[in-house]
């Protein structure tokens, strides 16, 4: 969203340990479209070891896994998965169909780190708010791997603001929302720290307790200063 502040981006590169992390992204929930995979070569070319992984069409690259069945072992070779916006339902019925979710989870596991934006946010929570079925709907099959529910563009599409947190009270879960340019930082299951890319971009813990949503701002760490 932001492609001449590279903050995040340099902050996620920074959690794997190496001076050229094996960076792969994964644009299903946009139909893998060339021009968002041509902007995520140009943010990431010349530190990292960028590729991508396409499941709506054959892929382009000899690097990139032919069939299903050699998914396993590209997956593996990863060190970060970014994943872009778009439809998140869609993204996760296409990562079930070709098995993909549960090798993510195995490579999450293995200490791979997990990022994204937007619906590359909300996949790897229990659910959370989406778009993807138009207006805002909740979404209960997200991948899981953090047990919680998420909202991202808190800020940016306030509506999500009000659905959020009813389905936080309906369901009696603990949410996460991030404002546009913010980021949340989990090690594991635990949460980390909430970083932002600007001033003025927030995060938030909602919590539920006899009826009532509690929405406490986290502090957030301004990276680069």
């Amino acid at each position: 969203m932001e492609p001449d502040n590279p903050a995040v981006d340099d902050f996620i590169l920074s959690l794997a340990g190496s001076a050229k992390p094996r960076v792969c992204f994964l644009p299903t929930a946009s139909a893998d479209s060339p021009s968002y995979i041509a902007k995520f070569y140009r943010a990431f070319a010349g530190r990292a070891a960028p590729t991508d992984l396409t499941l709506f069409d054959a892929p382009a690259l000899a690097r990139q896994p032919a069939t299903t069945a050699d998914l396993p072992a590209f997956v593996a070779e990863q060190e970060i998965f970014y994943v872009g916006g778009g439809n998140t339902a869609h993204l996760l019925s296409i990562w079930r169909v070709h098995g993909l979710d549960l090798l993510l989870r195995r490579a999450w596991e293995a200490g791979a780190i997990m990022a994204g934006i937007s619906a590359g946010m909300l996949c790897w929570f229990q659910g959370g708010i989406t778009d993807s079925f138009g207006g805002y709907r909740e979404l209960n099959d997200g991948l899981a791997l953090l047990p919680a529910v998420a909202c991202p563009h808190y800020d940016g599409e306030s509506a999500r603001q009000t659905v959020f947190r009813a389905m936080v009270k309906e369901h009696g879960v603990t949410g996460y929302a991030a404002d546009d340019g913010a980021a949340l930082h989990f090690v594991g299951t635990d949460y980390r720290e909430a970083i932002t890319s600007r001033p003025g971009a927030l995060a938030h813990r909602l919590t539920h307790d006899g009826g009532t949503v509690t929405t406490t701002p986290l502090a957030t760490r301004i990276l680069g200063r």
